[in-house]
């Protein structure tokens, strides 16, 4: 018994093109907000602020606070993927500035008394 197999370049027109924006729009609906990310780089904001900054580590702070907020606006706007990458810039950048402020550990400092 011979199976009949159509391929795609021979369905109508209309049919491959209406297959095609299905497919499109079933992937754009698997991007989900970036809570968790979000989350993330307020709480390394919150813990840098914590920290006494110097002026080279408050200028990464601001930068940190300032890619949060472009985060937040993007969020807001339904860009997620700009708003999640924009979260995890801020992280890194709240973190930076939180590394930049702590003075290094001695070398022969090995956490026992």
């Amino acid at each position: 018994m011979q199976r009949f197999r159509r391929p795609f370049k021979t369905l109508p027109k209309r049919l491959r093109s209406s297959s095609l924006a299905v497919a499109c729009l079933a992937l754009a609906a698997c991007a989900s907000a970036p809570v968790q990310e979000m989350s993330d780089a307020r709480q390394a904001i919150h813990v840098a602020e914590q920290t006494s900054i110097a002026p080279p580590a408050a200028d990464t702070l601001q930068k940190a606070r300032q890619l949060l907020l472009k985060a937040q606006s993007e969020l807001e706007a339904g860009a997620y993927d700009n708003a999640r990458q924009h979260a995890l810039d801020a992280r890194d950048q709240a973190i930076r500035a939180r590394e930049q402020a702590s003075p290094p550990l001695p070398a022969n400092a090995s956490g026992s008394l």
